[in-house]
């Protein structure tokens, strides 16, 4: 009992009051009940505006669009396969992402800075790329590669155990800022472990000495409007080519494409100009040199059957 009123008496006063129905009063008011009526209208009443205050904040403020644009990039992600995620979006990271998005990759972008990438039009993510979660939820068990260019040499080689953890597979390009950290990120588990400054001085380097040499590597890597390319093509165990002799099988007069190297498996050296009696191992790389549709035809050649 309380103010007289019963447990059902005093809820049904209360939801008339709180619901601003009025009936009537369930019980001729007291003076104690006129009092707590009162305090209970004005709290109900400051409850309410808060809560509309609350909402109306959050529309204005932008967090539902942002709720919903965060659910349907998720979606969008989940639905990806076979792309490129970048971790962390500075200069490196931003010059990788359009290099990749020219050479008609798909990319997933994920900083831990939310104005660096909430402006991106292609998927994204805010996190820190060096936890299991965020990585999984940018698609790291169906991606293609992954590119780290963190902001510490210390958190790209955690990056790249975390990941080599996770898809023991996937390609990954670190950036090392130091020529010492190379070799780390390679025992971390790197497939290639990438030093900005060391190859922008051997680029300088070579358009001093050999530029035409250098320029013409450069039109074929990255000139979209040419219309022939330097490409590697994978020699998968299930591909007719594994295990055939190179002469027998004839490529360049089936394709059109030029063979420039030969590689036998990773981390092996390459064998420019490959002989006749070349025997191409499961999983060796091809580098071809040809027009987009000799290229094409090349990987057609191999493709698994």
């Amino acid at each position: 009992m309380f103010l007289g009123y019963t447990f059902l008496d005093a809820l049904y006063q209360t939801c008339m009051t709180m619901t601003t129905v009025g009936y009537g009063e369930v019980h001729p008011p007291t003076t104690g009940m006129k009092i707590f009526s009162t305090s209970l209208m004005i709290m109900g009443v400051g409850i309410a505006l808060y809560n509309l205050t609350v909402m109306v904040g959050a529309i204005t403020d932008g967090e539902v669009q942002r709720y919903f644009e965060r659910r349907r990039m998720d979606r969008r992600i989940a639905a990806m396969s076979g792309h490129v995620i970048v971790c962390g979006y500075g200069r490196v990271g931003r010059s990788a992402r359009d290099h990749l998005k020219a050479m008609g990759a798909q990319v997933v972008v994920v900083d831990n800075v939310p104005e660096r990438v909430v402006h991106l039009a292609e998927p994204h993510l805010v996190g820190d790329c060096t936890r299991d979660d965020v990585l999984i939820a940018a698609g790291i068990e169906r991606a293609r590669a992954l590119v780290a260019t963190l902001e510490s040499d210390a958190d790209t080689v955690y990056l790249t155990l975390s990941a080599r953890a996770i898809a023991p597979d996937l390609v990954i390009i670190s950036r090392a800022r130091t020529v010492e950290s190379k070799e780390k990120l390679t025992l971390a588990g790197a497939t290639r472990a990438v030093n900005p400054q060391l190859i922008g001085g051997r680029r300088i380097a070579a358009f001093a000495l050999q530029a035409h040499v250098a320029e013409f590597l450069d039109v074929v890597m990255h000139d979209e409007e040419l219309d022939f390319r330097v490409q590697q093509v994978r020699v998968l165990p299930s591909s007719p080519l594994a295990g055939q002799r190179l002469g027998d099988l004839e490529l360049e007069r089936r394709s059109g494409a030029r063979l420039l190297a030969y590689r036998p498996a990773a981390r092996r050296p390459f064998e420019p100009n490959p002989e006749q009696d070349t025997l191409l191992a499961p999983g060796s790389v091809l580098i071809a040199f040809g027009s987009l549709t000799q290229i094409d035809a090349l990987a057609e050649l191999a493709a698994p059957q």
